[in-house]
């Protein structure tokens, strides 16, 4: 088998979507998930309130039964969203809803790419509101290094064919864990090195002057915005607001300890 795509000569890879995941998860020694517009920005959201999130693929008739399984509210799309069920998709949503100890929040990209690793694998979720939390984080635990590769994987969106579609915002929030985690290891002078996929990555992050405005007026933000959901935008670009680094332990994402 080809080892090419795996970016095995370097300690922090870079690579999208779920494919990209599946590919580089056996070969990497933790995996951060990267999905600004939601996905992960509602994880940081719910666990920063104390909630323990479970991904779950996005439409799964199951979903309701696996809730019930793990006694948990089950978060819907966007648009589906009522009082009697607050919990979507929705960053600013999850903000509002009242408190609940387990939200079962499906997805179409994110929960698939935490999926991808094996059960010993570590999976991050990593955004722009704790990405140098998380990058502070695989540092300090050793990750990063030649012996123990990361893999930092940005969800993407879909096109209406189902196909991916690189999206800006999460290239730049998987830069912005890239250059935090490439900062911490440099100052130990642990003989990390930056695949030319990861080290692009976190160029488009470091040059980036307004990376709000930019996640803003970017093609996904103004899709939410013009959809009536600005304030998720808003809350997605409160750089390093949260230090909270969930992790996913027995299939839910938890603050790491």
């Amino acid at each position: 088998m080809t080892t090419w795509h795996l970016q095995t000569a370097h300690s922090i890879r870079f690579e999208w979507g779920p494919t990209g995941a599946t590919r580089l998860a056996p070969a990497v020694h933790a995996l951060v998930v990267v999905d600004v517009l939601s996905f992960t920005t509602s994880v940081t959201v719910a666990v920063d309130a104390g909630t323990r999130v479970y991904p779950y693929p996005w439409r799964d008739d199951t979903a309701t039964a696996y809730a019930a399984q793990h006694t948990a509210e089950q978060a819907v799309g966007r648009r589906q969203a009522t009082p009697e069920s607050p919990w979507s998709l929705s960053p600013a949503a999850l903000r509002e809803a009242p408190f609940t100890p387990r939200l079962v929040l499906p997805s179409p990209n994110g929960s698939a790419i935490s999926a991808a690793a094996g059960k010993d694998t570590p999976v991050i979720a990593a955004a722009l509101r704790n990405a140098t939390a998380v990058g502070n984080w695989l540092a300090a635990h050793g990750y990063g290094t030649p012996d123990h590769p990361v893999a930092v994987i940005a969800a993407g969106e879909r096109w209406p064919d189902g196909s991916l579609r690189p999206a800006l915002e999460d290239l730049l929030g998987a830069g912005a864990v890239i250059n935090a985690l490439a900062l911490a290891l440099r100052r130990k002078a642990d003989g990390a090195t930056l695949s030319p996929e990861a080290a692009t990555a976190a160029t488009a992050y470091h040059h980036t002057e307004d990376i709000k405005a930019t996640v803003t007026t970017c093609a996904s933000g103004l899709e939410l915005t013009e959809a009536g959901f600005a304030e998720d935008v808003a809350i997605a670009t409160e750089l390093d607001a949260s230090t909270t680094v969930p992790v996913l332990t027995d299939g839910a994402f938890t603050p790491a300890g």
